[in-house]
């Protein structure tokens, strides 16, 4: 029996934002919801991790509100910068546009900080930025 009222899902954003930054950051950096299995080898191109960090309802059952962990890391603290600066203006010139069935609205960037990841304490740290982004999202 059918009240009326008409329901979609909500677009997973995490999804969302690895299959458009795939498409639109330089060949040879590796992008994805979790580290690579080899991701030293991948140090040279960039590394992009992408997770959901939370978010809700921003008008019930029309928007939603996410939250995007975003780990970046490099061969180099530069690269690493460089690379969580054009993912940020990559993820914001998206706003206003339909992708992967997700229309997005909104995008901002929350916070880039510095946080280096060090794997033991006989290696050198790995550069590492986490940038937090926020998206407004709906079904297209």
């Amino acid at each position: 029996m059918s009240h009326g009222v008409q329901s979609a899902a909500m677009p997973d954003a995490e999804q969302v934002a690895v299959k458009y930054l795939k498409a639109v950051l330089t060949a040879g950096v590796t992008v994805g919801t979790e580290w690579p299995a080899s991701w030293e080898s991948a140090l040279a191109g960039g590394i992009v991790s992408v997770t959901l960090g939370g978010g809700g309802s921003r008008q019930r059952a029309v928007t939603a509100d996410r939250t995007l962990d975003i780990d970046v890391l490099g061969a180099t603290k530069k690269q690493a910068r460089d690379l969580a600066a054009e993912v940020s203006a990559r993820l914001i010139a998206a706003s206003g546009t339909v992708q992967l069935g997700a229309r997005i609205y909104g995008v901002d960037e929350t916070s880039l900080i510095w946080l280096p990841y060090e794997p033991s304490a006989e290696t050198d740290t790995i550069p590492r930025y986490v940038l937090v982004m926020s998206m407004v999202i709906r079904p297209a």
